[in-house]
């Protein structure tokens, strides 16, 4: 199955093309740089969505749904927020085809012309604190906690399945609060919702930080991020949560009574992840022989395989299986077993190595006879021989643990490795072409050695660190570029 699969060290962006076609993720759709997620990809983003979802009700969060198309007169009301999505919208100016009087095809129906024209959500803070203004009028309707399952489009050039496409799944929280203080909490805590969801369910280390002014979404007081390195030594962004301040609130007039009985803006936040954390997921983890999953998320954590001559043998392996698969099942173990009469066993072992399904156990004429059965790994490709009894469902649960957390040592070990102080420009910028990874400098603050940084070596600042996430940031220096003072180190790299 593995079979001309490229190494990540000769073209990794290959590989990463690869491991989504082979695996069966996803391919490209008929429109251009648009995706169709299949079966086994939208497997691991329904794993991701469900546990997001419980982790975000509670914390007191409700979903509702707004709509897909947004008025322009909306997106123009917030004049940072326009400015940052001008270029990617997607605009709807008529209502109706109609078939072409000289029989080639159907045409756009001039007659049937908007008469406001229409944007396909690149994202919904402005459609959804236009319906907040109705549903805000006093402190009681406060906070309203609000988060939304959608689909976004942004018309991106160079598109990538998974990491950047023109339509991608995601969610958007849009949080409204009385008091800025309130919001900021409320900003800091999704964070930590995001980042803790990164490192225990994708096994996936993250640094907690803060954008840059210029990196900043558009129309935010401050964005917060997680930041992770993934194999090639570039930066994937994996979550943001925005402190709004009162600017959308005073685009669209939203205003609450007080408890004093004065009449003030609302606080706000929006926060979201998308389905480019699968593609986190595979640059972080998998090898050159396919998908390594963590079992949290992994569509299916176990497969079965028989190993058999006849009939008979396969016959009573299936009845030994039956009782196996329901006692994983009884622990919440997602299970199948493979007994397709139409492939080898050496066929199914390397395409669910290739899927990345975190245990295999093969049974054979043997293995019941010895009253064992075969485990392997897929992270390590370690095999054991293990007793096939009723203890057996305990172990296969405490194996999965621990290729979990084993999977996120090694992306944390893989991280620390990667990441280099770097005191000067020449180190700088030699560290950066022979190593990559996260460089931590010190940098003087300004957006013009930001600009001058980022075009003379297609670095950017991923983020600065928030305290207590890497030792030595909080140290004050001087500028790596222009020498100038600098109050901590930030988190430098290239990025996806």
């Amino acid at each position: 199955m593995s079979k001309g699969i490229p190494k990540r060290s000769e073209d990794y962006s290959l590989w990463y093309n690869e491991i989504i076609k082979r695996a069966d993720l996803a391919e490209n759709s008929g429109v251009r740089g648009c995706m169709v997620i299949k079966p086994y990809g939208f497997g691991i983003w329904e794993a991701m969505r469900d546990q997001l979802d419980r982790m975000f009700k509670q914390t007191g969060h409700v979903n509702a749904y707004f709509p897909l198309f947004i008025p322009k007169s909306y997106l123009s009301k917030e004049a940072s927020h326009v400015e940052g999505f001008a270029k990617e919208c997607a605009v709807v100016t008529h209502y109706r085809l109609k078939n072409a009087e000289d029989g080639s095809g159907v045409i756009v129906d001039p007659e049937a012309k908007l008469e406001e024209e229409l944007i396909v959500r690149p994202t919904s803070e402005t459609v959804i604190w236009s319906t907040y203004k109705n549903w805000i009028q006093s402190y009681r309707d406060l906070p309203l906690l609000i988060n939304q399952w959608a689909n976004v489009v942004r018309w991106e050039m160079r598109t990538r399945l998974f990491l950047r496409t023109a339509e991608f799944l995601w969610q958007e929280g849009h949080t409204a609060h009385a008091t800025s203080q309130e919001a900021i909490a409320e900003t800091r805590q999704m964070l930590d919702v995001y980042a803790r969801f990164a490192e225990e369910w994708m096994a996936l280390p993250v640094i907690r930080g803060v954008k840059s002014e210029s990196e900043r979404f558009a129309g935010a007081v401050d964005t917060y991020c997680i930041e992770a390195l993934m194999q090639d030594g570039k930066a994937l962004q994996a979550g943001t949560s925005h402190f709004l301040g009162q600017n959308f609130a005073k685009a669209f007039d939203v205003k609450f009574a007080t408890k004093e009985g004065g009449l003030d803006l609302v606080w706000g936040t929006s926060w979201g992840v998308s389905t480019r954390l699968i593609g986190a997921l595979i640059m972080a983890h998998s090898d050159d022989q396919g998908l390594v999953l963590p079992p949290r998320l992994a569509p299916l954590q176990v497969v079965i395989v028989p190993i058999y001559k006849g009939e008979e043998q396969l016959a009573a392996i299936s009845e030994k299986v039956a009782e196996i698969k329901q006692a994983l099942l009884a622990r919440g173990i997602s299970v199948r077993y493979d007994d397709r009469d139409t492939e080898r066993p050496g066929f199914k072992f390397a395409e669910w190595e290739l899927k990345g399904v975190p245990v295999r156990l093969a049974l054979g004429q043997r293995d019941l006879q010895n009253g064992t059965i075969e485990v392997a790994r897929r992270d390590t490709g370690e095999k054991q021989s293990m007793a096939a009894d009723d203890n057996l469902a305990s172990a296969i649960e405490a194996l999965l643990a621990d290729i979990q957390q084993s999977i996120y040592e090694k992306a944390l070990a893989f991280r620390q490795e990667n990441t280099h102080v770097v005191n000067s420009w020449d180190e700088f910028t030699q560290v950066l072409e022979e190593k990559g990874g996260f460089l931590l400098a010190h940098w003087d603050g300004t957006a013009e050695t930001e600009e001058k940084i980022k075009e003379q070596t297609k670095a950017t600042i991923r983020c600065i660190p928030l305290p207590g996430q890497l030792e030595g940031t909080q140290e004050e220096g001087a500028c790596v570029l222009t020498g100038k003072p600098s109050r901590q180190r930030v988190v430098f790299a290239r990025a996806y």
